[in-house]
């Protein structure tokens, strides 16, 4: 049985999705008041804290696997990344030592860093994570690889597909004609579509010669901003040579957003992804990875091309009523 944490977030969902649709039995680990999006009806779940770790060997009960999505994306304090990712990651890794159970834990590409020109990272260069969440993911891995050395970390770059709500907001402005983008020329980035990255996660799951390593799980061919709001274009207004108006934002205004959207989520006590750190970050002219260790050692590789992810990711935004076109 797989124990899976974060089931109600973004790609925790798209797991589920899976696991039930192939008839493989599951248990979700919960927090209090956790997570925007209900479970599906008759999962089984245990309550534990990553704060305390209590109620995490009720979780672990009878569990071969654990599958760790769960952790702070966006927080009002630089702490509370700390706690939500790193010491939280600790915990868990902790918890599982010794007892046989495969953990996959999921990280970020902001672990590492950007890249310093156009050669993609690969598992091997030295992390310089530039950002409190990026900072906060390297802890973890490193916790988690000092408590439980046959775990296997994974990395994904940007995720998007059906139900994201961070790549929506730059998709949003394309069904009007237009997309914003810092000033500086283009940005080249990684990217996996959501089915993808699970069908990757359940591959280290079980893959033997995963053990102890590390993984980027990305499509091997980067993109650019502006290439994605072109397929989003093309398919929003159904013509192959549509393209997108990009309107650039100079970096200085990004920044004054950056720091009044942090100054408006203390004012509503409610975190944002606009920051500060999320500008210094889009500032990196390149934020991609080399997947090949992935498909060289567990047979792994991003199949889902940019046109047909998008298409699908678009078609559920149109279902949903998120985007009108």
């Amino acid at each position: 049985m797989t124990l899976v944490t974060g089931g109600t977030g973004f790609v925790g969902s798209h797991l589920l999705d899976q696991l039930s649709k192939t008839n493989q039995p599951f248990r979700c680990l919960t927090r209090h008041n956790s997570g925007s999006r209900a479970l599906p009806a008759g999962v089984e779940t245990v309550e534990a804290s990553f704060e305390s770790g209590e109620g995490l060997d009720r979780a672990l009960d009878g569990i071969t696997a654990v599958i760790h999505l769960a952790g702070v994306t966006k927080a009002l304090r630089p702490a509370d990344y700390y706690t939500g990712n790193a010491r939280a990651s600790a915990l868990l890794a902790k918890a599982v030592a010794g007892q046989g159970i495969r953990l996959v834990h999921v990280s970020s590409l902001a672990a590492v860093g950007p890249s310093p020109d156009s050669t993609p990272v690969d598992e091997d260069f030295a992390p310089h994570p530039i950002s409190h969440y990026g900072k906060s993911k390297l802890e973890a891995e490193k916790a988690v690889r000092a408590a439980a050395p046959d775990a296997v970390i994974v990395r994904p770059p940007v995720v998007y597909g059906p139900r994201d709500t961070d790549v929506f907001r730059i998709l949003k402005p394309v069904a009007r004609g237009y997309m914003l983008q810092m000033g500086g020329g283009e940005r080249y980035f990684s990217a996996i579509y959501v089915r993808d990255l699970v069908e990757g996660l359940l591959t280290a799951r079980n893959h033997p010669a995963a053990a102890g390593r590390t993984y980027f799980l990305s499509h091997a061919d980067p993109l650019t901003w502006t290439a994605l709001g072109n397929a989003a274009a093309r398919i929003i207004f159904g013509a192959a040579d549509r393209t997108v108006r990009v309107v650039r934002v100079p970096e200085s205004l990004a920044r004054l957003i950056g720091y009044g959207a942090e100054v408006a989520s203390w004012i509503g006590r409610k975190p944002g992804i606009i920051s500060r750190d999320k500008v210094a970050e889009a500032r990196c002219r390149y934020w991609t990875c080399d997947p090949r260790r992935a498909a060289a050692e567990m047979g792994f590789t991003a199949t889902t091309s940019l046109d047909g992810g998008m298409a699908e990711t678009l078609a559920w935004y149109k279902e949903a009523g998120w985007l009108t076109y």
